[in-house]
């Protein structure tokens, strides 16, 4: 996969959170809540990846990486409160967990990579 197909797989991720998110009933707490942080972390991903394409050196791209990594792993941690929670089923969030852990292995085996150039 090359860089803008993986921009682009990122910004999908982002659009597919923000309709989900748009289509909670955020009017309990919790919900609004979690939903906010859902899709701030899940746009953040692909917004961080752009910034990491344009790192200045190797370190500069494996620190922008890990923070890809982080975000995509606190989107994960979201979505798995909003079906623990049983505030969302999980065969609703399936597929998105799915693709925010397949980008999250991507991410990792190129810091893994990169690390080795270092």
């Amino acid at each position: 996969m090359d860089e803008q197909e993986f921009k682009d797989r990122t910004k999908n991720l982002a659009l597919r959170v923000i309709n989900l998110v748009d289509s909670l009933p955020l009017g309990r707490p919790a919900m609004a809540v979690i939903g906010r942080q859902l899709l701030r972390s899940a746009t953040s991903i692909g917004a961080n990846y752009r910034a990491a394409c344009r790192g200045k050196s190797v370190a500069d791209v494996v620190s922008k990486l890990a923070v890809v990594e982080e975000e995509a792993d606190e989107a994960l941690y979201w979505m798995e409160l909003l079906i623990e929670s049983s505030l969302v089923s999980s065969g609703r969030l399936d597929d998105l967990m799915r693709e925010t852990n397949e980008i999250t292995a991507m991410v990792v085996a190129s810091i893994k990579t990169l690390k080795r150039r270092m």
